[in-house]
């Protein structure tokens, strides 16, 4: 029987880049993500790299090692605007989702980059269940996985 798109095979996990500023924020995204299961399995879903410096996780980025990105956007030394726009010159088919605890950067965001494609901004504080469904509607949107 063969693997339906958009959903990852056992073998395959999700890739996942979270940056965010705040330590304790970042792991416990880290955290839920790579507990949730695969349905009737103990296969993880999600495989999740973390970094707490926009510069550093930029200079760490590979073209094609991420399915999504999960981006703060207020950090210091750059912010998750001008971080998204940078990873996306290096591999323009990541997806990329902001995570924030205010909305009005979504408008900010419509502003100073009018062309990019980014739809996903998910609102801090996020439940366990909601955040992992974002993901999911994301990623099946977004991503073929074969």
């Amino acid at each position: 029987m063969a693997t339906p798109t958009n959903i990852p095979s056992n073998k395959q996990k999700a890739r996942i880049l979270v940056v965010d500023d705040e330590y304790d924020v970042a792991i416990t995204l880290k955290t839920i993500l790579e507990e949730e299961k695969e349905e009737g399995s103990n296969n993880k879903q999600f495989e999740v790299d973390v970094f707490n410096d926009p510069k550093l996780a930029l200079s760490n980025f590979k073209a094609g090692k991420y399915d999504l990105l999960l981006l703060d956007i207020l950090m210091p030394k750059m912010n998750g605007f001008e971080l998204c726009q940078q990873l996306k010159n290096i591999d323009d088919k990541v997806k990329v989702c902001f995570i924030t605890a205010y909305e009005v950067y979504y408008h900010a965001l419509r502003e100073m980059f009018p062309t990019m494609e980014v739809d996903c901004f998910i609102a801090k504080p996020i439940g366990k269940k909601e955040l992992v469904s974002r993901i999911k509607e994301e990623l099946k949107s977004n991503v073929s996985f074969i």
